[in-house]
């Protein structure tokens, strides 16, 4: 994940398409969660609808620009995108292509059925074959480190749990209940080896640290899936699963000061969508169980959500203009 600082003048020269840097699809997973908060406040508090709908057609347009570039990178600089898969951090970014696809079709399910359904298609299918293939990877490698594990791990695997999202209401009831076990069980193994590594190695790469976030992403992502996959009643199971994101959101705010000094970097991305997931979740929490202290909690969550997503956005177009991320790790 490239910093975002100038290069000299005698340095590698910034390219926009052969250094395309993976992560930042990241971005659009951020951008697509923001507009399923917006959606989710139309659907619950009766806001706005457009704010939703234009955020999710301007990320698809960011999206699509985004995969021809990697597709330019491809071809232009195969060698890198070998690197990217061999990479023990840039490898996970490229299940961030599938999920993307999976949560702009959910995202465009309130709205154009029909256009959701083909993106979540693609995404589902592109993901099942993805992950067994990063598995493989991680199975037979003969360079990683313990150290080299980070939250960013999460992605491949525990990404599978968007799914449920949409796929329960386009009707592919037994392939969200695959794509849930998968992401369910395997969240629940890596997070115990991301846990060891965190607290007996040392501490993540300051470049790292905002991917700390992605620790809330599959408790929140995976309640809501649950509440898809068994007819949106209100267990153990989804109580369970949101408790489980909220301590870990209270765990990450005790670090708040930590967070705000570090540099911006492309991994900051990694606060975008488990904000968004935390507050949708809460959203939900607040709705189902018609509590005011959830209702506060989620209303604070999407303003600060929408805040920490419109100033990725601008450090990341300001970064973008000077080509400062286009250069090679």
């Amino acid at each position: 994940m490239n910093q975002p600082t100038p290069t000299p003048s005698h340095a590698v020269q910034p390219d926009v398409i052969r250094y395309f840097p993976l992560p930042l699809f990241a971005s659009i997973m951020g951008l697509s969660g923001l507009a399923l908060v917006w959606l989710k406040a139309a659907h619950l508090w009766h806001w706005p609808a457009g704010v939703g709908q234009a955020i999710t057609v301007a990320t698809t347009a960011l999206f699509l620009l985004y995969g021809l570039l990697l597709l330019l990178k491809a071809a232009r600089n195969p060698q890198a995108i070998r690197e990217d898969w061999r990479h023990p951090v840039r490898l996970n970014f490229f299940a961030a292509i599938t999920i993307s696809l999976l949560l702009l079709g959910t995202a465009y399910q309130s709205f154009a059925p029909g256009i959701g359904h083909g993106f979540w298609l693609l995404g589902a299918i592109g993901h099942a074959l993805l992950v067994p293939m990063i598995m493989h990877t991680w199975l037979h490698h003969t360079n990683y480190q313990v150290t080299h594990i980070n939250p960013a791990w999460f992605i491949p695997v525990v990404g599978n749990v968007v799914a449920p999202l949409a796929g329960v209401g386009y009707g592919h009831l037994e392939a969200s209940w695959y794509f849930f076990a998968v992401g369910i069980v395997f969240w629940l193994v890596l997070l115990t080896i991301v846990v060891h590594r965190l607290i007996f190695f040392e501490p993540l790469p300051q470049r790292l640290a905002p991917t700390l976030f992605i620790l809330l992403a599959p408790p929140s992502v995976g309640m809501l899936a649950w509440l898809k996959l068994d007819g949106e009643t209100l267990d153990a199971t989804a109580r369970i699963l949101y408790g489980v994101a909220l301590f870990l959101a209270l765990v990450l705010a005790t670090n708040a000061v930590r967070f705000v000094k570090v540099p911006f970097f492309l991994s900051a991305w990694a606060y975008s969508f488990p904000l968004a997931a935390l507050t949708v979740a809460t959203m939900t929490m607040a709705h189902l169980t018609a509590n005011s202290g959830l209702h506060t909690l989620a209303v604070a969550l999407m303003v600060l959500t929408t805040a920490v997503i419109l100033w990725l956005v601008v450090k990341t177009a300001i970064a973008a203009a000077k080509r400062a991320i286009f250069l090679p790790e």
